[in-house]
């Protein structure tokens, strides 16, 4: 951990990257997958995302701004909730437009 964030503490991780990069990726992949787009649109957006929450642990911590080792851990954080989300979202769905063909059987 000390290689990907050299400056900043945990608590400034999880704070930034977890809970409100984590927020914001959660809640955009559903808005993706709300609005039926593809699921490369949450890999687009999870790269723009990670790059403003480099750029949050940039202005609030002084951190290395282009830190490729850190943008590629917050960014594949960010796509894994992202996933997350859209496919939750995609799954009920599908179940509720197309109930006679598709049965909930979990959450993804």
């Amino acid at each position: 951990m000390t290689d990907l964030y050299e400056t900043e503490t945990l608590l400034q991780v999880a704070l930034v990257t977890g809970v409100l990069g984590g927020g914001a990726a959660f809640l955009s992949g559903r808005a993706i997958a709300q609005t039926w787009r593809p699921f490369w649109n949450v890999l687009l957006y999870m790269a723009m995302l990670g790059a403003g929450v480099r750029f949050v642990h940039f202005a609030l911590f002084e951190a290395t701004l282009l830190s490729p080792a850190s943008y590629l851990a917050d960014t594949l954080y960010l796509v894994i909730l992202g996933a997350l989300a859209w496919r939750m979202t995609r799954a009920a769905q599908m179940a509720t437009q197309y109930y006679w063909l598709y049965e909930r059987t979990g959450p993804l």
